[in-house]
């Protein structure tokens, strides 16, 4: 199984000193200011004092699960945005911090007083993350958007699935997964530019952009052949083989001969060396174009015999084929646990919790995991008297509503 660890809130990774306020809501939000929280910035989350980030409410056995990943080593700064005074405890937050990360519809801040130009006025180097369903400008601007409808709208669901069946949607928050690594690393180019005297700037972060960027040269290949992408299923409509096949005792092993050696190498394993030779089979674009063909014989092999004998054969002859795992098969495979690739940490709740590591992982200066998710206003008492707030005037705001401590 995974190896425990303890959080070591004593680590000062690369990032330390950087003051990131997270306004934001659910996933993509919390991606941008996680990937920053895990290699030491200070990022406050301002939650709303009754109910808190929604992804609080994503409950797996009664446990936020989710929110017990996504904010590891942040802290919780419980504030409600319709009280005017701690709106403006929140515009005096926002003046000693170098990252802002928002998520409402466009308009929405300038509404609340927190224009752009306005926080610049106190705080010039000011960094804004302004995440959205489909950008600050443009005709869809003003709608909601969920990862859902950008995962349809990009062209990545009608790509997905088989030919014979609906598209298909991923089974996680893809897009605002991939919205959030691209806006951590804008954070970056922007503070970059901080540093060297520049201007704070707009991140303008829709989580549309980000997944249509990752379907690659999709629009040229349209414009090119004239063609719309059909689903293949495990397929790809650039090489092969590439496929998940069946063994004998029911696993799954997933192959991929992107290049002409280790298609060249798969055929001769599988007592296939004739099909090197073969116009039909003898270059990708071939393979490509007879994958039936190319497949049966993989297909047959593989169905013969059972998964770790199959495995033992690829793994002798260098093959580029992997098991397919369920998590259960992944947590307990011996690279994951050696590598610490997913990690137990304590948990007040739950005992422990299982999370994945730090990613990427740094040789000089690595990232840690500092402290657990907080419970909801955990930090907010620190922070308000660290903005020069005394216990009386805390005390009133709490028993208001205004804050949760």
């Amino acid at each position: 199984m995974v190896n425990r660890r303890d959080f070591t809130p004593e680590a000062r990774p690369p990032l330390s000193g950087l003051r990131v306020i997270d306004l934001s809501r659910l996933v993509a939000g919390n991606m941008v200011s996680l990937q920053l929280a895990d290699h030491g910035a200070e990022v406050v989350k301002i939650e709303d004092p009754q109910k808190g980030d929604p992804l609080r409410a994503w409950r797996v056995g009664g446990h936020s699960v989710h929110w017990k990943v996504y904010a590891r080593n942040k802290k919780s700064l419980a504030l409600s945005l319709r009280d005017a005074e701690a709106l403006q405890l929140l515009q005096d937050l926002l003046a000693t911090a170098d990252v802002l990360i928002e998520n409402f519809r466009p308009g929405t801040l300038e509404e609340m007083g927190l224009a752009p130009a306005t926080l610049w006025a106190r705080n010039p180097g000011l960094i804004i993350v302004r995440v959205s369903g489909f950008g600050q400008d443009g005709p869809y601007a003003e709608r909601p958007g969920f990862g859902s409808l950008v995962e349809g709208m990009s062209g990545f669901a009608a790509m997905n699935g088989f030919e014979d069946r609906e598209p298909v949607l991923p089974p996680l928050a893809l897009a605002d997964m991939v919205a959030g690594l691209y806006g951590a690393f804008a954070v970056m180019i922007a503070r970059r530019e901080v540093e060297r005297g520049g201007p704070g700037q707009v991140i303008d972060l829709p989580l549309l952009d980000p997944i249509i960027s990752i379907l690659g040269p999709q629009a040229e290949a349209f414009r090119t052949s004239g063609q719309l992408p059909r689903r293949t299923g495990s397929r790809s409509q650039t090489t092969s083989p590439r496929n998940v096949f069946r063994t004998r005792d029911g696993r799954w092993i997933a192959i991929s001969g992107s290049i002409q050696t280790m298609a060249e190498r798969l055929l001769r394993t599988i007592g296939r060396a004739d099909m090197i030779d073969d116009p039909r089979f003898a270059t990708n674009t071939a393979r490509v174009a007879n994958v039936e063909a190319t497949e049966a014989p993989i297909a047959a092999f593989i169905a013969e015999r059972d998964f770790a004998d199959v495995m033992a054969i690829f793994e002798r002859d260098e093959i580029t084929a992997a098991p397919v795992y369920d998590i259960d098969q992944l947590i307990a495979d011996p690279h994951v646990v050696e590598r610490d690739v997913i990690l137990e940490l304590p948990d007040a709740d739950m005992g422990g919790v299982m999370m994945h590591n730090v990613v990427p992982r740094l040789s000089a200066t690595p990232g840690a995991l500092r402290l657990p998710a907080p419970r909801l206003g955990e930090h907010t008492r620190d922070i308000l008297v660290s903005l020069g707030c005394d216990t009386a005037r805390i005390e009133a705001m709490a028993a208001r509503g205004a804050i949760a401590v």
